[in-house]
C-alpha cells in the first residue's frame, strides 16, 4: 500500500450495510476510506493509496460466539498491524445482538485481549440517524433518513419484532450485561453538559470502576465533544479500541475537522438516472416492505423467492436458475426488478421459513443464522447469473443480515463511496474483479433506512441529502 499518512481509524463492521454507513461518515468528514469485505491483504491494498481510514465489512452479526471469537481475533490482529490511531468494532445503531448470536460482549472481550486498553468506549447514539441515548436507554426513529416517530427501543414497531435479534430491553447496560461479565459505566447527558475537563474527570472516575463505558448523546453538537473526550484518552503508539454505531465515525470526524486534521467534504458528483436497476432484498422490515410496494406501484417488477428453494442443494440450484431467467427477462425489457425473500414481517414466508428449519431439527439460534446465509446465497447467485447476461449500472442490496452473504456471492472485494443518497446508505463503487458487478454503482441499505420512495428515487438518481 502506498500510504504515507497515519491511518486515523480502522473499523470492522458486523454486517455489510452497517459498514457502508460508517464508510459514509468517514468519507463525508474528508477521510479517504475504502471498505473491504475481508481484512485486506497487502496485495489488495496495493490498489489503493493515501488512505486515511480502512473498513472491513464482516458477518459477525449473524455468528455464534465461538465463530465470532475465531473471526475477530484474526481480524483485529490484522487491523492492529496497520498501526491505526483507533480501531472500531462497528455495530448496528439499534445495538442488534444477543448472548447466542451477534454477541457484542464477545467482540469487546476480543478487543480487550488484542489491544490491551484501560477501557472500551461504547457510543451507540447517532442523532443524525435518529438514534438517541438518554441515561443509558436507546431510542430510535422509525426509518433512518425519514421523519418517522421516535420510540424507546423495546417498544419500536420494527426492532421489537426483528427476525434475528428482537429487542426486549432499551437499557444498553442491561442488554450488554447478558453478553459480558465486564463492569459497565456511563457518561450521561448531565455529564455531557459540563465543561470538557469535568467530563474527562468523570470518565477517569468511571474507568477506575469499570472496563466498559457507554456515552449518551441526544444532539449532533455533542458528538464532537464525545470524539474529543475519547481521543484524548489514546496512548501514543497504541491503537485505541471502541465499540458502537457510525456515531463513532461521526464523533471522531467532527473532532478531527475541528482540529484541522480532516477537511469536511461537501461536494460530490451527481448521480444519473439508470434504467433498469436491480434490487436484492433479504429484509423483513416493515419499512422495506413499504418501499417494495411503492416501487411495484411505479412500474418495478418483483420476483419472489419461495421457501421451497431451501429444500435441497439440487432444488435450490433449480430455483436459482429460474430466478436468473425471470430477472434477465425483465431486465431485457428495461424493467427494474426487485428479488425479495419477504414483504414485511407479516409475509407468510417468514413463518414458513422458520417452520421449515424447525422441521429440520434446528434450534432457534441456528435458524436465525441459517436464514441469512441460505437466502443470501440464493439472492447473490440469482443476481450474478442474471447480470452476466444483462448488465446493469446500479444495484441495491437491502437487509443487514443477508447483505454480507449477498455481496460475497457477487464477488465484491471492496467498495468506495461516490455520493451520498440517504443518510446511512451511500452510493458506492464496487471493486469486484472478474464479476459483472465490477465498477458498477452499489447501494446497501439496512431495513430501517429511507422512506417509501427509496427504490424509485435511487433509480432516478435523486439525492435526499
Amino acid at each position: 500500500m502506498h500510504n504515507k499518512k497515519e491511518i486515523l481509524l480502522a473499523f470492522y463492521g458486523d454486517d455489510f450495510t452497517g459498514s457502508t454507513d460508517a464508510l459514509e461518515f468517514l468519507s463525508r468528514a474528508g477521510a479517504k476510506t475504502v471498505l473491504f469485505l475481508e481484512p485486506p491483504t497487502l496485495e489488495l491494498l496495493e490498489h489503493f493509496s493515501d488512505l486515511d481510514a480502512i473498513g472491513v465489512a464482516g458477518m459477525t452479526r449473524s455468528m455464534r460466539p465461538n465463530e465470532m471469537s475465531e473471526e475477530l481475533i484474526k481480524a483485529f490482529e490484522t487491523l492492529k498491524s496497520l498501526k491505526p490511531r483507533h480501531i472500531h468494532y462497528k455495530v448496528c445503531s439499534t445495538f442488534d445482538s444477543s448472548p447466542g448470536i451477534g454477541n457484542i460482549g464477545v467482540a469487546i472481550d476480543c478487543g480487550a485481549q488484542v489491544f490491551q486498553n484501560k477501557y472500551t468506549s461504547i457510543l451507540v447514539a447517532a442523532p443524525n440517524l435518529g438514534r438517541f441515548s438518554a441515561f443509558g436507554n436507546l431510542y430510535a426513529r422509525m426509518g433512518i433518513g425519514s421523519q418517522g416517530d421516535i420510540y424507546r427501543l423495546d417498544r419500536h414497531p420494527s426492532m421489537r419484532k426483528h427476525p434475528i435479534t428482537p429487542s426486549s430491553e432499551s437499557d444498553l447496560r442491561m442488554h450488554l450485561s447478558k453478553q459480558t461479565n465486564q463492569s459497565i459505566g456511563l457518561i450521561d447527558l448531565v455529564d455531557l453538559g459540563k465543561p470538557l475537563r469535568e467530563i474527562e474527570s468523570k470518565l477517569q472516575a468511571e474507568i477506575e470502576k469499570h472496563s466498559i463505558v457507554f456515552f449518551d448523546a441526544m444532539y449532533e453538537e455533542q458528538m464532537q465533544i464525545i470524539g474529543e473526550v475519547i481521543d484524548n484518552t489514546v496512548v501514543k503508539g497504541k491503537a485505541f479500541f471502541s465499540v458502537g454505531s457510525s456515531g463513532v465515525e461521526k464523533a471522531f470526524g467532527d473532532f478531527w475537522e475541528k482540529e484541522g486534521i480532516l477537511k469536511k467534504r461537501t461536494s460530490w458528483g451527481t448521480l444519473e438516472q439508470h434504467l433498469p436497476m436491480l434490487v436484492l432484498s433479504g429484509s423483513v422490515s416493515p419499512i422495506t416492505a413499504e418501499q417494495i410496494r411503492y416501487a411495484l406501484s411505479q412500474g418495478f417488477e418483483a420476483v419472489a423467492i419461495t421457501v421451497d428453494a431451501l429444500e435441497s442443494p439440487e432444488i435450490e440450484q433449480e430455483f436459482i436458475e429460474n430466478y436468473q431467467t425471470l430477472i434477465s427477462n425483465y431486465l431485457k425489457l428495461g424493467k427494474s426488478v426487485i428479488l425479495h425473500t419477504a414483504i414485511g414481517p407479516e409475509d407468510d414466508r417468514v413463518l414458513q421459513t422458520k417452520t421449515f428449519f424447525q422441521n429440520k431439527g434446528l434450534d432457534e439460534l441456528t435458524i436465525r443464522s441459517q436464514t441469512a446465509k441460505r437466502f443470501g446465497k440464493i439472492l447473490g447467485q440469482s443476481a450474478l447469473g442474471a447480470l452476466r447476461e444483462v448488465p446493469v449500472k446500479r444495484l441495491v442490496i437491502a437487509g443487514g443480515d443477508t447483505s454480507s452473504y449477498v455481496a460475497r456471492e457477487l464477488g465484491i472485494k471492496a467498495v468506495e463511496m461516490i455520493a451520498p443518497v440517504y443518510t446511512g446508505a451511500p452510493m458506492c463503487r464496487a471493486f469486484a474483479l472478474n464479476s459483472p458487478v465490477d465498477q458498477i454503482e452499489v447501494n446497501l441499505k439496512g431495513g430501517q433506512v429511507g422512506d417509501e420512495t427509496y427504490f424509485v428515487a435511487l433509480q432516478k438518481g435523486e439525492i435526499s441529502i
